[in-house]
């Protein structure tokens, strides 16, 4: 049973990685297959409405992702934390932004208000989701994870703050991205502690 939840924590992890390779990958792709997207004068959800592969690609980008990290935050993330009652709430409320991602992918901006209220509900639930989980690292004690959370957490939502605050750019494609990247960084790194802890298990459990 010890050797079959590590190795399952294992394989969470891996999809932890896979995350945002996926999602940026599609992403980028629906960028380069539509010259005439605009950073400043786009919304990257633009790209989910254009005929043909750019659509196609983006949505099914932003709907696998939004699965992969729903799975990984309910069969990682929640276990990750034990019996850590805040941490497996930060890990339930990531859970709710991922299916908010997912959503997005569903239904794109031909879907109105939906499309709207999806997007809000990710972009909003993604920092709030990484403050919770920061007092549960700091609960479990881990502290430099919890610094890093906590300013990833603040990565995500800063650049909402200052578009609605001084309107630095047109449209909302550069803090659609900044926020997503702090995020994406965050669940690379956190991934990769739970790889490397996972390891360290099994490492132990073959020594016994």
């Amino acid at each position: 049973m010890y050797q079959k939840n590590s190795k399952r924590q294992s394989m969470s992890a891996l999809i932890g990685l896979t995350v945002p390779m996926l999602a940026f990958a599609c992403i980028f792709i629906a960028i380069n297959s539509y010259p005439a997207f605009s950073w400043t004068h786009n919304a990257l959800s633009d790209l989910g409405v254009v005929p043909g592969m750019t659509s196609q690609t983006f949505n099914f980008g932003l709907f696998a992702s939004g699965i992969l990290g729903f799975t990984f935050s309910i069969t990682g993330l929640f276990n990750y934390f034990n019996s850590n009652r805040v941490g497996k709430a930060g890990a339930l409320a990531f859970a709710a932004a991922t299916l908010a991602l997912m959503s997005i992918g569903i239904f794109n901006e031909d879907f109105r208000p939906t499309h709207f209220i999806v997007s809000v509900l990710f972009f909003t639930i993604l920092p709030i989701a990484l403050w919770i989980i920061t007092a549960g690292l700091y609960v479990k004690r881990e502290i430099k994870l919890a610094v890093f959370t906590v300013a990833s957490s603040i990565a995500a939502a800063t650049p909402w703050i200052l578009y609605y605050t001084i309107h630095y750019a047109p449209n909302v494609a550069i803090p659609e991205f900044i926020s997503s990247m702090a995020g994406s960084i965050w669940l690379v790194v956190i991934s990769f502690k739970m790889l490397k802890a996972s390891t360290n298990k099994n490492q132990s459990f073959f020594q016994l």
